[in-house]
């Protein structure tokens, strides 16, 4: 039984899914193992996502474990069938696993919950934004370097392009909008870009205002992934050394709790409504317009 080395995070998910129903049905891993001809070592190797499980064996198991939601084990068995690649597979050699762990994750995600406090959200950038942003970021980096973060971003920015599936609510704070990346143009842009972005079907954006005071206020970004099925969400949680993805049931609620508060602290969404007196009342479209007009 070969042992991975890098742990991809889908595959870290299905073995801590795993984990999570023998533990909910009250079953050692020895016996979890035996249910399905299974060593316990083995099985312990597979919840910790060292290795892989059979699909069949994967079905038998959770029916074992008293799993009745053909909903979540068709999904479970589909995420534990994936192969893993996709465009991101170009960045292996270029990038840490945690990115292309968070392109893969975008890539399977129904839907985004994302809330940003200093800066506008990756997947809403422009690319003079995002390459600005890269150069003041990474002084020491090479232009080719740039070019490849650039590109990276660019490609993950498709999960929204004309036509998908994909929800994104995004809810950013005034701050983003009033600290300048680049320059003076590059903001105009950026700004003007998030105004017509709002525009795609799909699409929600909101401004958390300065006023809003510090009981709305929630000092770290953070992004919710859903997964169309209840219990496969991730959430990542931006930390100074490594983001944090969460997936255990409490901290799905709990974050989704923070974000829905964020939200109804938060100027009502852009509209592309430019009929009079749709804008007389303050919304998020017209604090967004009242910055780009101080560029």
């Amino acid at each position: 039984m070969a042992l991975r080395i890098n742990i991809s995070e889908r595959q870290r998910r299905v073995g801590a899914e795993l984990r999570k129903a023998r533990r909910q049905a009250g079953i050692a891993v020895g016996e979890g193992g035996r249910l399905i001809g299974m060593g316990g070592p083995h099985l312990t190797h597979v919840e910790s996502g060292r290795t892989g499980i059979p699909s069949q064996r994967l079905r038998e198991l959770l029916k074992a474990y008293g799993c009745k939601n053909e909903e979540y084990v068709d999904a479970l068995v589909d995420l534990a069938e994936s192969k893993g690649r996709g465009w991101w597979t170009e960045y292996r050699k270029s990038l840490p696993q945690r990115s292309l762990d968070l392109a893969e994750l975008e890539s399977r995600a129904t839907s985004i919950q994302s809330y940003e406090t200093l800066l506008i959200p990756g997947l809403l950038q422009t690319e003079a934004y995002m390459r600005a942003l890269f150069c003041s970021s990474r002084p020491g980096a090479s232009p080719a370097e740039i070019d490849t973060l650039v590109g990276y971003r660019r490609a993950r920015q498709q999960i929204l392009a004309d036509g998908s599936p994909t929800t994104i609510h995004a809810v950013i704070h005034e701050a983003a909008l009033r600290i300048t990346v680049g320059s003076s143009d590059v903001m105009r842009d950026q700004l003007t870009h998030l105004l017509r972005s709002a525009q795609r079907p799909g699409t929600t954006i909101q401004i958390l205002p300065f006023d809003a005071g510090a009981r709305a206020w929630f000092g770290t970004p953070l992004l919710i992934l859903g997964a169309g099925v209840p219990g496969l969400e991730t959430v990542i949680v931006e930390h100074p050394a490594e983001p944090l993805r969460l997936g255990d049931i409490e901290s799905i609620a709990r974050y989704r709790s923070t974000f829905d508060s964020l939200s109804r602290n938060s100027l009502p969404r852009v509209t592309a409504d430019g009929s009079p007196g749709s804008h007389e009342r303050r919304d998020s479209w017209g604090l967004i317009h009242h910055v780009l007009y101080t560029y």
